[in-house]
């Protein structure tokens, strides 16, 4: 368990856990010898003379003193190791998380990663925390106790020992059962964590449709696993106890039969059983601590697996382009076992819009993420400058690239918190010139958004989106759908913005909106996986292919009216 969680933390951590080893040993032994010391305390007590106890009684005095000050330093560098593991295991999964491909993430993992985040790491925490000392003075307090009985009573020392075997075996029966239990529940935990955060995302949608069973349904699965967890875990627990309690009526009647046997012993005896009785406390935690140490380690092998998942590789000699047009060579990439571009060839030159054209499900979106390097396409190659993405260090491509999605996420806090992200140094002026550029000037500055942006329209998150991206004035702006939600008068203001952005940055749009084709300098039809056809749009529709006969049923549709016929 302690290899595993310094795999997990580095070996920076190693000095620390032993450190916390070493004063919770010592701190189980202390307490072991003070209980062991009140063999000679007791045995001087229930002899002819009382007083030659205090000897005992002092060294009990004392031992105990350091047995609490021992407790005490171990506990407090317990809680010190425990936030850092905590802390470390935080900043390790947020590094991990963030280099991690985009298409690892679904919304299982969601999930997962929220649980991960909170209650996962808490448990693993819970080990230098709590449950090394609790463990050390489960097995070292007992040990000690066994050592000092047989100086004194070897037989009842015999026993103690002879039952460690027993003990051991359904103490370890009780931790696999909680253990299989906890693995089973996990799915239904990470399920329960997809719904609520789907339900405090989503709650306009779900009150409209009434749509709450999901989470009841999920909240029901979860209620459950946790009473199959509790029904697997509780006879592991009562057997144990049950266990422990039969060795210490066994214990007993021996110490009975000592006593009928050679009354002049009753002093050593009666003293010996007594610390017997101190044996069971220690020893009765071991149990549960076995069981949540399982727990911890079932959460460590979840945490271990999400860091280890190989992040896309970073160029040995990064390089970074001095122009900044867009080529994609025969791209081939899919999802599973479903090809979503299948030989895409393409230019998106530098300074101009070219606006990227097809079905919905065609593959333009994975087209820009593939571009912003969130996964590697299977086949193929996209460079920008002539220069191949994969050999572009990530956190220059991060530079090069920005994208507005075409699902709007927007972190809670105010409006100009979320426009700020775009560039955290940005001047008050720039701030401002990009607000005004994506049509925001009617929107208040330090209006709150909520979670997600759940109190701003979808209009308004777009706007905020895309006065993100400007304010961080990459050389490559990726659009996707950025008017979809725009009405007409937000719609016009942004269209010249991308006008302007054209004079000096490659831009790149994925466009449904009419009029947004027909201002692009290039317009690329994607189709069954490629690239079908390509030029401007007067030259297209000119071609007479495929394009020309959707631009044609668009314009249809726009003359469509919906009439009313009222009765003479």
């Amino acid at each position: 368990m302690i290899t595993a969680l310094l795999a997990a933390l580095g070996p920076s951590y190693s000095p620390a856990f032993r450190r916390l080893l070493v004063r919770a040993a010592i701190a189980a032994i202390l307490q072991g010898v003070a209980l062991a010391l009140l063999v000679p305390l007791l045995r001087a007590v229930l002899s002819d003379d009382p007083s030659s106890g205090w000897p005992a009684f002092a060294a009990f005095a004392v031992c105990s003193v350091l047995a609490l000050g021992a407790q005490f330093s171990a506990q407090k560098h317990g809680f010190a190791v425990g936030s850092a593991v905590a802390r470390q295991l935080h900043a390790r999964l947020g590094d991990a998380i963030a280099r991690l491909p985009l298409g690892w993430f679904d919304q299982a993992k969601i999930g997962m990663l929220t649980r991960m985040n909170t209650d996962q790491v808490l448990g693993v925490m819970e080990v230098p925390a709590h449950l090394v000392r609790l463990l050390a003075n489960g097995l070292l307090t007992p040990a000690a106790i066994v050592v000092v009985m047989a100086a004194f009573e070897p037989r009842l020392a015999l026993a103690l020992t002879l039952s460690a075997p027993v003990l051991y075996g359904v103490a370890r029966w009780s931790a696999q059962r909680i253990q299989r239990a906890d693995s089973e529940r996990g799915a239904t935990a990470v399920e329960t964590a997809n719904r609520i955060l789907e339900f405090g995302r989503h709650q306009p949608v779900l009150r409209a449709y009434d749509g709450g069973k999901p989470l009841d349904d999920a909240l029901r699965a979860n209620y459950a696993a946790d009473r199959r967890m509790l029904w697997r875990a509780v006879p592991g627990l009562v057997v144990f106890g049950v266990t422990l309690r039969l060795v210490f009526v066994g214990v007993l009647a021996l110490g009975v039969w000592l006593l009928l046997d050679d009354r002049s012993a009753a002093p050593t005896v009666i003293a010996v059983l007594v610390l017997a009785t101190r044996f069971v406390e220690p020893v009765a935690t071991l149990a549960e601590l076995g069981g949540a140490l399982r727990l911890a380690r079932n959460s460590l092998n979840e945490i271990n697996e999400v860091l280890r998942t190989p992040a896309l590789p970073e160029p040995e000699q990064p390089r970074r382009p001095d122009r900044y047009d867009v080529e994609f060579r025969d791209v081939r990439f899919g999802y599973d076992d479903q090809m979503v571009l299948n030989g895409v060839t393409c230019t998106i030159p530098e300074r101009g819009v070219t606006a990227l054209v097809g079905f919905s499900g065609a593959g333009k979106s994975t087209m820009t993420r593939l571009l912003a390097r969130f996964a590697d396409p299977d086949a193929g190659q996209i460079r920008i400058g002539g220069v191949p993405v994969d050999q572009i260090a990530t956190d220059d491509l991060m530079s090069l690239v920005s994208i507005v999605f075409q699902d709007v996420y927007l972190f809670d806090g105010t409006v100009l918190d979320n426009v700020r992200i775009g560039d955290p140094d940005a001047d008050e002026q720039r701030v401002l010139d990009a607000v005004t550029r994506a049509g925001l000037s009617d929107l208040h500055a330090e209006l709150s958004t909520g979670e997600g942006g759940i109190q701003l329209s979808g209009g308004q998150r777009q706007r905020v989106s895309i006065a993100r991206a400007l304010l961080k004035d990459a050389p490559i702006i990726v659009l996707d759908e950025p008017s979809s939600a725009l009405d007409p008068e937000n719609d016009a203001i942004v269209r010249a913005t991308i006008t302007e952005l054209a004079a000096t940055k490659t831009v790149l749009v994925i466009a449904h909106r009419l009029e947004t084709v027909t201002q692009a300098d290039q317009v690329l039809v994607l189709a069954d996986g490629r690239i079908t056809e390509q030029g401007t749009h007067d030259e297209l529709i000119a071609a007479n292919t495929h394009y020309a006969q959707l631009w044609r049923a668009r314009e249809r549709a726009r003359g469509w009216q919906l009439t009313i016929k009222e009765n003479a």
